[in-house]
């Protein structure tokens, strides 16, 4: 069975979410036909309500066409009320609970494939920071209970099924800032090559990817849809198809000039025919 993810990411609605660009996806959603909507974070700029607002508005016109699976990223977090409450983590997703629901890292299961999401966005705390201050509360982590709980999830579900992971922070380097979206990235990635994952949607970095981690994860890095795209690369976001034998990867990328996005690169891998057994990781 084939499966097709439409795969988009920081919207950053708010002051800097382009509208044209928002509205001309919105309208072609119907027409791309996607078995799944996939929004791997940063829905606001600075997780205000109105913000909020407007990324739910987006998900329910997406959601007439296809199921929609949203996973927060880490300007969708409070993270400012961490210092102040260090032992209570309720205050960090209130504003996000109270518009896309209580689970935070919810699993989709669709007709070919399984969706579950492992949360990377943790605000501020030891484990996402680093020796560079510009870090605090914009790096992510992969905790051990998230990786085992989708390790869990892959291994319960049906034989048959694409196993898709979904994170908000880049697991590869970006190829313009050569950064890493997850502390401890060595370790991240050995948990999701674990995992069991076939692939990975992940964003964060504001530019598109389409890469292998090791030798049967692929990995779809979404861009922006707003005025941060990196490099001065236009926005854009991914289509997804995973075939029985392959996974392709296509951008679809914003023509300012027709005021649309249209399809530009796309990527081929060959899909690992056999399911790694779960292996045990730290």
């Amino acid at each position: 069975m084939t499966v097709q993810l439409l795969h988009v990411s920081d919207p950053h609605f708010g002051g800097l979410a382009d509208v044209g660009q928002v509205e001309a996806l919105e309208a072609m959603i119907p027409d791309l036909r996607p078995d799944a909507v996939v929004l791997s974070g940063d829905l606001t700029q600075r997780a205000r309500h109105g913000e909020f607002q407007r990324a739910r508005a987006f998900v329910n016109v997406a959601s007439k066409s296809a199921p929609v699976y949203v996973l927060p990223g880490n300007h969708d977090v409070a993270w400012w009320w961490r210092p102040f409450f260090p032992f209570g983590r309720g205050a960090l997703y209130r504003k996000y609970r109270r518009y896309f629901g209580e689970e935070l890292t919810p699993t989709l299961t669709i007709p070919g494939a399984v969706i579950a999401g492992a949360l990377t966005a943790n605000g501020v705390g030891w484990l996402s920071l680093t020796w560079r201050p510009r870090d605090l509360a914009v790096m992510g982590h992969l905790p051990k209970r998230e990786f085992l709980r989708v390790q869990k999830v892959f291994a319960e579900a049906p034989l048959g099924l694409a196993r898709v992971l979904v994170v908000h922070h880049n697991v590869l380097r970006g190829e313009i800032s050569r950064r890493m979206g997850l502390a401890r990235w060595r370790q991240a990635q050995r948990r999701i090559l674990a995992s069991g994952a076939e692939v990975v949607l992940c964003a964060h970095d504001h530019q598109e990817g389409a890469e292998m981690l090791g030798d049967r994860v692929v990995i779809s890095t979404a861009s922006t849809v707003s005025t941060r795209a990196r490099g001065g690369l236009p926005a854009s976001f991914n289509f997804v198809t995973i075939e029985p034998t392959a996974v392709q990867i296509t951008f679809f990328r914003w023509d300012r000039e027709r005021g649309r996005f249209q399809p530009s690169d796309t990527f081929a891998f060959a899909r690992a025919t056999g399911r790694a057994a779960p292996a045990a990781v730290g």
